[in-house]
């Protein structure tokens, strides 16, 4: 069936379930290997894409995605995957390291949508009040926390913490209604 994933996004919010299984087949085996290359849990993989169907399922209504559906499903594949890892607190530290590039490298499928992802992100910062901006960038690019920024750029703590919501609330409406602040702070 040629059907583009914007006719099965607008059928799925009309409640068609045929389209989610349209999705489901589509999507499922590049979701399964991407989170798989990393997990390497056939049953916590599985259960992972299950997940993100049936939460694009139950929020359907709402769903409105601004990249393209690829990005969005690997983008809620990583937060999933990475969700695992911080659960999981005991693996080993080999696991963590290069974790962004094998995620982002899994299939040649998901470089793309991890460069189209990527940008998008990156378009939507460079659109941030400056301040708002370079507290975002230092967070999540350099990973500095809340009173490192702050003393870095002689603010508060708290006006840190304001830049911060104010960034993830502008990435979170930009990027789509469902799309996870939480896999937004990951995403760098």
């Amino acid at each position: 069936m040629d059907i583009t994933d914007n006719e099965i996004l607008k059928r799925l919010k009309k409640d068609d379930k045929v389209s989610l299984t349209l999705l489901y087949d589509r999507y499922w085996k590049p979701l399964f290997i991407s989170s798989y290359n990393l997990l390497k849990d056939k049953e916590l993989c599985e259960e992972i894409i299950q997940d993100i169907f049936i939460d694009l399922w139950r929020g359907r209504e709402k769903l409105e995605i601004k990249i393209s559906l690829k990005s969005y499903l690997y983008a809620c594949v990583r937060y999933k995957v990475f969700n695992e890892f911080k659960k999981n607190k005991v693996q080993r530290v080999e696991l963590f390291e290069g974790l962004n590039d094998r995620f982002q490298y899994a299939t040649p499928e998901t470089k793309i949508m991890h460069d189209e992802l990527v940008m998008q992100i990156d378009t939507i910062v460079n659109t941030l009040p400056k301040r708002c901006q370079e507290v975002y960038v230092l967070s999540r690019n350099e990973q500095l926390s809340h009173k490192e920024i702050a003393e870095r750029l002689g603010i508060s703590t708290k006006t840190v913490e304001n830049h911060i919501t104010l960034a993830l609330k502008i990435l979170k409406s930009s990027l789509g209604y469902s799309f996870c602040v939480e896999m937004l702070c990951m995403i760098y």
